[in-house]
């Protein structure tokens, strides 16, 4: 079986931010510290982190006064800010800089007096984070028929952002819909949608010309990780998404001559190789790499932690 690795899968540079954000606290201010919300959605990052120290919650009426408290890579509402002061939180932000520069569009889109639409889907955390950090009118758009249902005059100043880990074609689709619908729509390109997003999507479709199968490691509540999944069935290849190589089903690789793999922006290497394993487990397998983008991107870390510290006080 030959299996084809797409390039570039997995961690994106706000996930190794935001996790490097994690062991960089713990080494600094000792255990425990405590992040809102999973740092990024993969179980196997967060398990890692809570082995060394980390404690995860849901809510910040669980962490402690005075506590570290970690905002997790897809944001927070500014209701949570004020919160977390309140509490006299020692608060590092691993919002993902992408992430933050949404907020900031949207914010001033609502200063110049626009309704603000935000296309992404509801419940997400990112969604909730984002909704939260507008001041003035935002409404959610979730596809092009919620865009055709939109109740506002055709005249109304609209301004629109999106969630950064959404189809760029879905996304795409939905701002023509405004653009059809209303005189006076401003917004982004699609191009400021997140690199990694891009990159991973475009990849997803090359390597489906070259595969009878696609997998995808990531997370059930990863919205990239789905979406990359919904790519490869829309090109008509057999996909599936799976955490790691315990959840492989044998049945969806047995007449497959060329296997496909890619992962999410929020999951490691590892769980990639471990789904190589279990493949090997059916028989010889030959690996190689598709040609494709390298990223280079890196954020900057907070400042409190761009110093690497060698011991802590209680460090793990």
């Amino acid at each position: 079986m030959r299996v084809i690795l797409a390039q570039p899968r997995g961690f994106c540079a706000g996930v190794v931010r935001a996790i490097e954000i994690v062991e960089r606290s713990l080494r600094r201010h000792g255990t425990p510290v405590y992040v809102r919300h999973e740092i990024v959605h993969n179980k196997a990052v967060v398990n890692d982190l809570k082995d060394k120290g980390a404690i995860f919650v849901e809510e910040l009426d669980e962490i402690p006064k005075d506590a570290v408290a970690i905002f997790s890579a897809h944001g927070v509402a500014r209701t949570v800010e004020a919160n977390a002061k309140d509490r006299g939180l020692h608060v590092l932000n691993a919002t993902c800089p992408l992430v933050t520069k949404v907020h900031i569009q949207g914010r001033q889109y609502a200063t110049q007096g626009r309704v603000v639409i935000l296309i992404g889907h509801a419940g997400h955390p990112e969604v909730e984070g984002t909704m939260g950090q507008i001041d003035g009118r935002v409404l959610l758009v979730q596809n092009e028929r919620e865009a055709e249902l939109l109740d506002l005059p055709a005249d109304t100043p609209l301004a629109y952002v999106t969630q950064t880990t959404l189809s760029v074609d879905d996304t795409r689709g939905v701002i023509a819909v405004l653009h059809r619908r209303f005189s006076n729509l401003v917004g982004p390109d699609t191009r400021d949608i997140c690199y990694a997003t891009q990159n991973r999507q475009s990849a997803v479709r090359d390597l489906c010309k070259q595969v009878d199968v696609l997998l995808v490691v990531g997370a059930k509540n990863s919205s990239n990780s789905n979406r990359l999944r919904e790519i490869g069935t829309e090109a008509g290849i057999p996909s599936h998404l799976l955490a790691d190589g315990s959840e492989l089903d044998p049945a969806w690789v047995r007449d497959a001559r060329a296997v496909g793999i890619t992962a999410g922006a929020s999951a490691p290497e590892a769980m990639v190789a471990d789904v190589i394993n279990a493949l090997r487990k059916l028989g010889d397998v030959e690996v190689s790499t598709m040609d494709g983008h390298e990223e280079h991107v890196e954020f900057r870390l907070p400042s409190e932690l761009s110093e690497e510290v060698s011991t802590a006080p209680g460090a793990p």
